[in-house]
C-alpha cells in the first residue's frame, strides 16, 4: 500500500523547495495537512471518497515525507504559517478549504487568523490547535526544543537514534489499530539517516509549546469550520476541541468516541462522514 501511494507523488515547487503531494478529483481545492511526524499517506482513507466531491490536494509539508525543506530554515511559527500561503500561491489558490491534523491544525489556525479571505471552510482534527500540550507532553516537546537550540545538545541530538525511538513511543497506536508496522516506518524512516535527523533538529529548532498570543482570539476565522476529535487522545486531549469549537464562530464538534490521536487512520469511515458533512454545510 505504502509503494502505490507514493507512486502517485507529484511534484511542485513552493517556498524555493520541491514539495511533494498526492492530487485526486476536480472542483474546488481542498486541502489536507498532516501532522507530526507523518505524511500524506495519513489520509490515505479520505482522499478518495472526499476527491469525489472535491479536488483533493494532499501535501507532504515541509520537511517532512518527501518534501524538501531548506537546511536551517526558518521553522519558527510565523514561517511555517507563512509557507501555507506560499503553498496556496504555487498552485494559484486565492481561496480554499483546510482539512488540518496534528501539527497542520496548529499551522492551520494560525493561518486561518492571519487570511481569513483565503479559508472557504477549515476543519480540525486532534491538534494542540490554539492551545499546548499536558504537562508530560509540554516537558517532552519542550526539552526537545531546548537541545536543538543549543550546539552541544543539538549535535547529540543529530547523533541519537530518533527514528528507533519515536518507533517505541508510537508503538502503541500499532497496537490500537491506527496504523500498522509497515506504516510506522515509513513515518520515521527518515529520521534514520543524518540528513533526516538535522531536519528533525531545524524543526525542533524553531517549535515552541508555548502559547500562541496570536491564537487567543479565533472570531477572525468566520468560514464553516469542523472540529473532529477521538476522545482519548492524551497529548491533545478533548478538552482542546470542546473550547476550540466555543472559540470558533461557525463550528460543528464530531467526538469520535472511544478514538485515539491518529483518528484519520484509526478510525477512518466516522472521519470521513464528517468531512463529508462538513463540505455539505452552506
Amino acid at each position: 500500500m505504502a509503494s502505490q501511494v507514493d507512486e502517485q507523488l507529484k511534484t511542485i515547487t513552493a517556498d524555493g523547495v520541491r514539495v511533494r503531494y498526492r492530487e485526486r478529483g476536480t472542483g474546488d481545492p481542498l486541502i489536507l495537512l498532516h501532522g507530526y511526524p507523518q505524511s500524506h499517506a495519513c489520509w490515505r482513507h479520505q482522499i478518495e471518497p472526499l476527491a469525489a466531491v472535491r479536488r483533493v490536494i494532499v501535501p507532504d509539508w515541509f520537511g517532512w515525507g518527501a518534501s524538501e525543506r531548506a537546511p536551517h530554515a526558518d521553522c519558527g511559527y510565523d514561517a511555517e504559517v507563512e509557507r501555507i500561503g506560499k503553498l496556496l500561491d504555487a498552485f494559484g489558490f486565492d481561496a480554499v478549504e483546510l482539512a488540518a491534523h496534528d501539527y497542520g491544525g496548529h499551522l492551520a489556525l494560525g493561518f486561518a487568523v492571519r487570511y481569513p479571505d483565503r479559508l472557504r471552510r477549515l476543519a480540525i482534527l486532534n491538534s494542540r490547535a490554539h492551545r499546548t500540550f499536558p504537562r508530560t507532553y509540554y516537558l517532552l516537546f519542550g526539552s526537545l526544543t531546548i537541545a536543538a537550540r543549543q550546539p552541544i545538545t543539538r549535535s547529540a541530538l543529530v547523533r541519537s537514534p530518533v527514528g528507533a525511538i519515536h518507533r517505541r513511543m508510537m508503538a502503541r497506536y500499532v497496537r490500537t489499530g491506527s496504523f500498522d508496522a509497515e506504516f510506522l516506518d515509513r513515518y520515521t524512516a527518515w529520521m534514520d539517516t543524518p540528513e533526516g535527523r538535522n531536519r528533525l533538529a531545524d524543526f525542533f529548532a524553531g517549535y515552541s509549546v508555548r502559547l500562541r498570543p496570536q491564537l487567543a482570539d479565533l472570531s477572525p476565522i468566520r468560514c464553516p469550520a469542523a472540529v473532529i476529535w477521538g476522545d482519548r487522545d492524551v497529548p491533545c486531549p478533548y478538552t482542546i476541541a470542546e473550547d476550540l469549537v466555543k472559540q470558533l464562530p461557525d463550528a460543528t464538534l464530531t467526538r469520535i468516541a472511544g478514538a485515539d490521536h491518529y483518528v484519520m487512520e484509526e478510525r477512518p469511515a466516522e472521519v470521513t462522514d464528517a468531512l463529508l458533512t462538513w463540505l455539505r454545510r452552506p
